[in-house]
């Protein structure tokens, strides 16, 4: 299921929390979602969330695991010419959200076991494990081995903003010798 809600209240509730033996826990588990919103709804949210009672502190866990939303501007256009905004994805492995007892949502980010873009590139375009240069002390030899992998993910993030930034400097030397073909760089 994408979606999965689990209110406990009572004694069993105390485990999460003092305050949720009184007042309850919500539990929210999203799964594999994929949806696409109107700013329109988001905004429009605001009157139903207003109340002249300040409400009570109902702790809770939001999990969202492998979803992706879509935010998409549908309010009139500023100038007439203009194509819209873009849409804006947020795309989220493993987020989770809790309100403890204060009434703070805290958010945290779970690590991925492996991440997704270490095996997005073929073997020969990683660094050998080998290549790093033992250390005098164990301990560094222990410490720069677990570097390595880290070390190569953000080798290969850097290496895709790099192709990334190359590509946008094309289309944009591109769109300015429409105007002007004797353009130089």
């Amino acid at each position: 299921p994408e979606v999965c809600l689990r209110l406990e209240s009572g004694p069993c509730a105390a485990a999460h929390s003092p305050l949720a033996e009184r007042n309850g826990f919500l539990r929210v588990l999203l799964h594999s979602c994929c949806t696409q919103l109107c700013m329109s709804c988001l905004t429009s949210l605001g009157p139903f969330l207003e109340d002249e009672i300040i409400p009570e502190v109902i702790p809770m866990e939001i999990e969202v695991v492998d979803a992706k939303i879509t935010l998409k501007d549908d309010s009139p256009p500023v100038y007439p010419t203009s194509p819209g905004p873009v849409p804006i994805t947020l795309a989220m492995d493993h987020v989770v959200v809790r309100r403890r007892d204060d009434g703070i949502f805290y958010l945290t980010a779970v690590p991925a076991s492996v991440p997704r873009c270490q095996n997005s590139f073929p073997e020969e375009q990683k660094a050998p494990s080998e290549s790093v240069s033992p250390a005098p002390a164990a301990g560094a030899r222990g410490l720069q081995f677990k570097q390595v992998p880290e070390l190569q993910r953000e080798l290969q993030t850097m290496k895709l903003a790099l192709a990334e930034a190359n590509m946008d400097k094309a289309r944009l030397l591109q769109e300015i010798r429409k105007y002007n073909p004797l353009f130089q760089l």
